[in-house]
């Protein structure tokens, strides 16, 4: 499965951004294979508007199963969706190492929805 978690920084050691559409960077991890990658999201990070759908399509491009995130607001969330990309919101602090964890033994829950207002 490759996982995407929304960051401030481009390793594994990055800290988690909270916001989806905004963060600078997604760093992506392969659970099968180990191989770790950083997505530039700058382009839609500084977008005026349309942010977070700008961001689902830089993940979806990239065959991205399951994000990790702190906040997603409601067009990221069903673009994310349309996708078929899992969401999973709460991710607030720590490290991408330390999100990927957290999924990895459970603690996470999947998103059963947009959790911020859009333009948040």
């Amino acid at each position: 499965m490759v996982i995407a978690v929304s960051a401030r920084g481009v390793d594994l050691d990055a800290g988690v951004d909270v916001r989806f559409g905004r963060a600078t960077t997604f760093v992506t991890v392969d659970t099968d294979t180990g191989t770790v990658r950083a997505l530039d999201n700058r382009e839609a990070s500084g977008a005026g508007q349309g942010a977070g759908i700008q961001a689902a399509r830089l993940l979806a491009d990239q065959g991205i199963q399951l994000v990790l995130t702190g906040h997603c607001g409601p067009n990221a969330y069903r673009a994310l969706r349309a996708a078929g990309i899992r969401i999973y919101t709460g991710v607030t602090e720590g490290t991408v190492r330390e999100a990927v964890t957290q999924f990895q033994a459970g603690l996470l829950h999947e998103a059963a929805g947009a959790d911020v207002q859009p333009h948040w």
